[in-house]
C-alpha cells in the first residue's frame, strides 16, 4: 500500500479508537435512533449526476476556500446536485465532523434537499455511526486501506443504519472487490455505487486518462462515479459518454466563488453527451466535443 495511504489509515484508526474511547458505541446509536431517515442521492433520469465536494485543504494544492463551507454546500444543493461529499479527515484534509454536521443540517434544510456523504479514510464501522449521527446519508469506503473482515462489517452496519455507499477503486483489481461488495451490499438493502479514483498514490498527481482506461472494468449491475480529475463541462461529457453515472467534483468547484454555473454547464454536458452516446453520435475523438460523428445518421 502506497505510502499516503498508509499513513492516513493509521491516523483514521488511531482517531476511532479515541472517539471509541470518548463516546461508547451504545450511545452513539441512541443518538440515530433519534434522527429522520437518511436521505438518498438525488439523481436525475438523463442519466448523469454530480456528488459535489466541500474541501478545507487538498494535500497536492494547499489550502482552498473553506471560510463558507455551509454556504457553499447550499450552492452546491440548489444548483442541482445528487449529494455533498464532506472531507471530514483533519490533518491533511482541514476537515471534520463539524463540518459534516452542518452541512447535512443545511443540505437537508432546503426545498430539493440532499444528502452528504462523509469521505474520510474509514476503517471502523464506529465511524460510519458517527457519519449517520452527524446527519449524514453516505460514506465512502477506500477499499485499498480495508481487509475483509473490515468490509463485511462496514457493510452490516450501512444497512442497519440505511447509509449509501461509494466503494473506491483504484484499478481493476480493486473493482472485481468492489462489484462483489456492491452486489452483496444491494441484496442487503443498501444503496453502493462503485467509484474510480484516477489520483496516482505515489505521485498524488491526477491521471484522467485511467478513468477511461477503467470504464470497462466496472460492474454492469452497478452505478458507475468518475472520481477526481474533472475540471470541465467536456470532462464531464467524455465521463458521460464513456459509461459513467455520475462523476465526483471537489477542488475545481472550490476554486470558484460561485460554483453554480459551472455546475449547471457541466450536468448540461454530460446529459447531452450521454444521450448523444446512446444513439452513437458522441464523438470522443474530438476533444470532448458533442458533435456528430461522420457516419451518424
Amino acid at each position: 500500500m502506497p505510502d499516503f495511504l498508509t499513513e492516513m489509515a493509521s491516523k483514521s484508526r488511531e482517531r476511532a479508537l479515541s472517539a471509541r474511547s470518548g463516546m461508547p458505541e451504545r450511545e452513539l446509536r441512541a443518538r440515530i435512533l433519534d434522527l429522520p431517515d437518511p436521505l438518498p442521492l438525488r439523481t436525475g433520469p438523463e442519466g448523469f449526476d454530480l456528488i459535489t465536494e466541500v474541501k478545507r485543504r487538498s494535500p497536492s494544492i494547499g489550502p482552498l476556500d473553506g471560510a463558507g463551507v455551509v454556504e457553499r454546500a447550499r450552492a452546491y444543493t440548489e444548483a442541482g446536485a445528487a449529494a455533498i461529499s464532506v472531507l471530514t479527515e483533519p490533518d491533511a484534509f482541514g476537515g471534520s465532523l463539524e463540518d459534516l454536521q452542518a452541512i447535512s443540517r443545511a443540505a437537508s434544510e432546503l426545498p430539493d434537499a440532499i444528502p452528504a456523504m462523509r469521505k474520510d479514510f474509514l476503517t471502523d464501522p464506529y465511524q460510519l455511526l458517527e457519519a449517520r449521527a452527524a446527519g449524514a446519508g453516505g460514506a465512502l469506503l477506500i477499499l485499498r486501506i480495508l481487509s475483509d473482515e473490515e468490509l463485511e462489517q462496514m457493510l452490516a452496519v450501512a444497512g442497519e443504519t440505511g447509509l449509501f455507499l461509494l466503494l473506491e477503486a483504484f484499478d481493476a483489481d480493486d473493482i472485481e472487490r468492489a462489484g462483489v461488495a456492491a452486489a452483496r451490499a444491494t441484496s442487503e438493502g443498501t444503496d453502493a455505487l462503485v467509484g474510480v479514483n484516477c489520483r496516482n498514490l505515489e505521485t498524488l498527481q491526477v491521471e484522467f486518462d485511467r478513468l477511461e482506461q477503467l470504464s470497462g472494468h466496472l460492474p454492469a449491475g452497478s452505478r458507475r462515479v468518475a472520481e477526481s480529475g474533472l475540471e470541465t463541462a467536456e470532462d464531464a461529457a467524455r465521463l458521460a459518454a464513456g459509461g459513467y453515472d455520475l462523476a465526483l467534483v471537489g477542488t475545481a468547484l472550490m476554486r470558484l466563488e460561485d460554483p453554480r454555473p459551472a455546475i449547471s454547464r457541466m450536468l448540461a454536458a454530460g446529459r447531452a453527451a450521454r444521450q448523444l452516446a446512446g444513439v452513437g453520435r458522441y464523438d470522443r475523438t474530438a476533444g470532448g466535443d458533442l458533435s456528430p460523428t461522420a457516419g451518424a445518421r
